[in-house]
């Protein structure tokens, strides 16, 4: 028998779960680490206690599953992105708090950079912001004594969480980053395919900091968990999270598209070996090397889906549990022109308004609980129909299916609504844990255990449009009249 171990390493928890020779799930553990937020609002995570929960959760995973150590062929890793962290280069401890990607710290030095931006886009596809870790890490640069004279003097490593992982778990011998990683620090270029001298300087970042970039699937370095296997085993994978559930999906070619539904949303679609620079709002990313060819994706993120449900419940006080949404939606008036608009936060892709706020639109007399809630579930839709309908636009892309995963996407009333906004079949898989099965699968045929057609064991539940093209589009255009009533009333 073989086994794999993926590592999903994500912004409130790390998983740690067992495959099998057949791509199947036999185990599964998981640890949280705390969420250090502090009065400015900074965030936080302690890089030390997401390094000891991971060799507890691999030991946890090999005495609850019963599977012998010398079983194991490998492992993956998927990670939470652009959070970003520097360590010590000898002791591969971590000299500051990891800073998360939520964490806006470097506002004020990307607003310093203001005229620079044209040239951040071009060379990296992203639009300058302090969600990247090119601010982040500059932040810690600036702010951190002795930490810029400790880098220049080429004594500390600069990373996100996948290098600092894969640099602990093999003893220092590697200090690697995958592209799909790399291609969110907005300091990779991504047409020349390396890190950019004139962004590292921009930034201040030393380039004898960053990592060797290495293909998603070529190998990171050898591990045995500090002890705990008997030999070292090839970390055959490394993935961003939202990549390597695009992987899972098995959008491997251009213009298949995923969406996920968390707190938020990333909406990625492949675009080919050739990326496309967004002039209407997007991003564009490497999704992976594979095969030592490269895939570009299109991607837009909405800052609340899922959590639009959780304010509906536990603020809102309109639904009892997540499930009651689609209970409530199917008995709302289908007559009324409620429409929420969820900037809690400002509004993301495509707008890019911060100055923003929330509100329901169109309300009478006759909305009442039911309508409000069906306004909620139809915001996530709307939202996530904006940036697909941009997409299709900028690839010039006609036709689409939209494969989904997420907590969001078991309720069946939102899954159809989707549907019938984006004229689209909506497909819903019956496995979990996407970003594993992503690293899991792609380790695997690397290290020849799994045939590379084993996505076409992935079963989906699918949902076909159903509604009227004049109801979908009157339906649409509330919703955009909404926003626009919400951009309007922005600050001026």
């Amino acid at each position: 028998m073989a086994y794999l171990v993926a590592i999903d390493q994500s912004t409130q928890s790390t998983k740690v779960l067992l495959f099998d020779g057949e791509g199947r799930i036999l185990k599964r553990v998981d640890r949280p680490h705390r969420q250090i937020i502090d009065e400015r609002g900074y965030v936080e995570h302690d890089p030390e206690e997401i390094w000891q929960n991971l060799l507890l959760l691999v030991r946890e995973l090999i005495e609850k599953s019963g599977v012998s150590p010398r079983e194991i062929r490998g492992a993956g890793i998927s990670n939470q992105r652009e959070t970003a962290l520097m360590w010590d280069r000898h002791t591969g401890k971590s000299i500051y708090n990891a800073v998360v990607w939520q964490c806006a710290r470097g506002e004020k030095i990307c607003e310093s950079l203001s005229g620079k931006a044209g040239i951040v886009q071009e060379k990296t596809g992203l639009r300058l912001s302090p969600y990247f870790s090119a601010a982040k890490l500059a932040w810690i640069l600036q702010n951190v004594p002795g930490v810029r004279e400790r880098a220049e003097n080429g004594d500390l490593c600069c990373g996100t969480m996948d290098s600092f992982l894969v640099y602990r778990l093999t003893g220092g011998r590697s200090f690697r980053t995958d592209y799909s990683n790399a291609s969110r620090t907005q300091l990779f270029n991504i047409h020349t395919l390396e890190w950019d001298r004139e962004l590292l300087d921009l930034f201040g970042i030393p380039q004898a900091c960053m990592p060797q970039v290495t293909g998603s699937d070529e190998g990171l370095g050898e591990t045995d968990f500090e002890g705990i296997l008997p030999s070292p085993v090839p970390i055959y994978c490394v993935m961003g999270d939202s990549h390597a559930a695009l992987f899972a999906q098995g959008c491997l070619e251009r213009g298949m598209l995923k969406v996920g539904y968390g707190t938020g949303s990333s909406i990625m679609m492949n675009i080919g070996e050739s990326p496309i620079l967004s002039r209407l709002g997007l991003v564009t990313s490497l999704a992976w090397k594979l095969k030592g060819r490269v895939n570009y994706i299109l991607e837009g993120n909405v800052n609340y889906s899922g959590a639009i449900v959780t304010w509906l419940k536990d603020q809102a006080g309109l639904l009892e549990s997540a499930k009651e949404s689609a209970i409530l939606a199917e008995k709302a008036n289908p007559l009324d022109k409620t429409v929420l608009v969820p900037a809690f936060s400002g509004l993301g892709a495509p707008y890019w308004r911060s100055d923003v706020s929330a509100a329901f639109v169109g309300m009478s007399r006759a909305t009442g609980r039911a309508e409000l809630v069906k306004a909620g579930l139809e915001a996530i839709a709307f939202q996530i129909t904006d940036i697909v309908r941009l997409m299709q636009q900028e690839a010039g892309i006609n036709q689409v299916e939209v494969r989904v995963d997420g907590g969001p996407s078991r309720n069946p009333w939102l899954m159809q609504f989707q549907s019938d906004m984006l004229k689209a079949p909506v497909l819903v898989p019956d496995a979990e844990e996407l970003s594993c099965v992503g690293v899991a699968y792609a380790a695997g045929i690397a290290v020849g255990l799994y045939p590379e057609d084993i996505f076409e064991r992935n079963h989906y539940h699918i949902y076909h449009p159903k509604m009227e093209e004049a109801k979908r589009e009157a339906r649409y255009a509330l919703w955009q009249e909404a926003v626009q009533r919400v951009l309007g009333n922005g600050a001026r």
